[in-house]
Formats: C-alpha cells, structure tokens, sequence
C-alpha cells in the first residue's frame, strides 16, 4: 500500500487531498499542528475505507518537530505533500522583517525542512516530492506581495529539486491552484481586516483607496472560489501519474489567468490588476 506525508492535513487542501487518498487505499501521514485536527480527520474518514489515516503533530517551523514526525513514518515513503502554508498579506510598503519572515518561514523554509527530512524514504521507493503553489507564484497582484513572493520562492526551490533528484528517479511536481473554497478563503476578509489592524496610521491613510478596491475584490474572489475537490484530485494525479507533470495548473479559470497574463505586454497587466483590485488612479 502507499504511503505519503500531507502537511497542513487539518483543513482546506491539505484534509481533502488526505481523506480521497485514504479513500482510494493510502496510508496517509496527516501532518497536524493540533492533535484534535487529527483525531477529527480520522472521525471523518470512518471505517471500511481502504486506506488510512495516521495523524502526526507537525509544525513546519520547527525543526525538532519535524524531526520527531519524520521519525515516526515508515522507511519508506511514496510521496509528500507540501501543502502547509499561510497569507501575509498588506502593501509592501507596509511589511515589516518580521512579518516577511514569518510568511516565508511557512511557506518557504518549512516546506524546504519537511521534504529534507522525508528525503531518504522517498529516495528509498522513488517516491513522489509535491509543492502546493499556487497562480499567485506566477502573477504577483496588489496587497499580496509577501504571499506571491513565497509562492514564486517555492515555484523555483521546486524546479531546482526536480533536475537535482533526476538521478534518483524522484519526480517533482507543483500544483497551482486559483482561490480555492477553503475555510483561508471564507475567512478572506477577517483575515483581510487583520492585516489592516497591523497598519500603522500613517499607512492606513495612504492606502484607504487601496482597501476599499481589495473589500470589493475579496468578496467577488470568494463567491467565484473552485471547490476543493478539484485541486485534490489534481494532487492525486501528481502522485500516481506514470509521467508527472513539473506543473499542474487547476481549472479553466486559473488557465486562463496563467495564458493571458503570459501574453499580455507589462503595462497593460500591470493597468487590468490595478483595475480589478481597485486600486486607485490617483493618490
């Protein structure tokens, strides 16, 4: 039976891709930073399905966590799933050191850690290593410089591993979604409010246009949010595939995101985003 190791297993992507796996006969590694997220994706999966669910605690910026997961998987491992990950998000003028080491300690660093420390099981059964990114890896928009910037860092830590693990027959693939329906998605705007709390006074006011454009932006970006589904099932492909794909874009609209924004001169994509994210004309 094969196994894989899932990161951010507790909600969004990351339970959705471990309970269909479980479900088509996996033994899934569900890497959890609360021990009742586990206990609940095991209640969820049930009995009779033809895998399984092994929670394990796992925070991904911390190396003696990872570490002691690592220890508890078996020899060999078939895939992992980098899926953990978090938004920072605010104008970049606004983003202070810690603030961007913290997005990136997640998305970056711990993704790097994780599947440095699963490494010799995968190389031990030509396993599978999976990077969930995102299109926000490809185009950088408004408001959330600090969350593209990781994204474009896994993007290429990830094309790098791929042609450095060639010798090992060890497949790399990242996964790139649009927004997606996930409990980070329908909280979009708390998490939204959150970031402008963290504005001093002075940038509150440079950017009150900016904020009203992004209020207006997030709710139409939830209602048109694919389901989850979809991009778990894509996860699965890039597991089980006799020839993985180095990048797998999900849905037809994040395609189109990904073909137009490649054809469109500068300016005028630099003219469409500020539009759509209402950003203002003028100061």
């Amino acid at each position: 039976m094969s196994s894989v190791l899932i990161t951010g297993a507790g909600r969004g992507i990351g339970r959705a891709t471990s309970l269909r796996l479980a479900k088509a006969g996996w033994d899934v590694y569900a890497g959890v930073r609360k021990p009742e997220d586990g206990a609940a994706l095991v209640e969820e999966l049930g009995e009779g399905a033809a895998g399984s669910i092994v929670p394990v605690t796992l925070d991904v910026t911390d190396d003696a966590s990872i570490a002691a997961a690592a220890a508890t998987l078996p020899a060999q491992l078939d895939g992992v799933v980098n899926n953990a990950g978090i938004v920072i998000d605010g104008p970049v003028e606004s983003l202070t050191r810690q603030r961007l080491n913290e997005q990136f300690d997640v998305n970056v660093a711990g993704a790097v850690a994780v599947t440095r420390a699963v490494l010799p099981k995968i190389r031990a059964a030509k396993g599978r290593v999976v990077f969930i990114s995102s299109v926000s890896g490809r185009i950088s928009t408004p408001w959330t410089g600090a969350y593209n910037a990781s994204k474009f860092a896994v993007e290429g830590m990830a094309d790098a591993l791929r042609v450095e693990l060639r010798p090992w027959r060890i497949k790399v693939s990242l996964v790139e979604p649009a927004n997606t329906q996930t409990d980070m998605w329908g909280g979009a705007q708390q998490m939204f409010d959150d970031g402008v709390k963290a504005l001093t006074p002075d940038e509150h006011a440079l950017y009150k246009g900016h904020m009203k454009g992004m209020r207006r932006t997030l709710g139409l970006m939830q209602k048109t949010a694919a389901p989850v589904e979809g991009v778990a099932g894509t996860i699965e492909t890039a597991l089980t595939a006799k020839r993985p794909r180095a990048r797998y874009v999900v849905g037809i609209p994040a395609k189109v995101q990904v073909i137009s924004s490649g054809l469109t001169p500068r300016p005028i994509l630099d003219f469409v985003l500020a539009k759509a994210t209402g950003v203002p004309r003028k100061a």
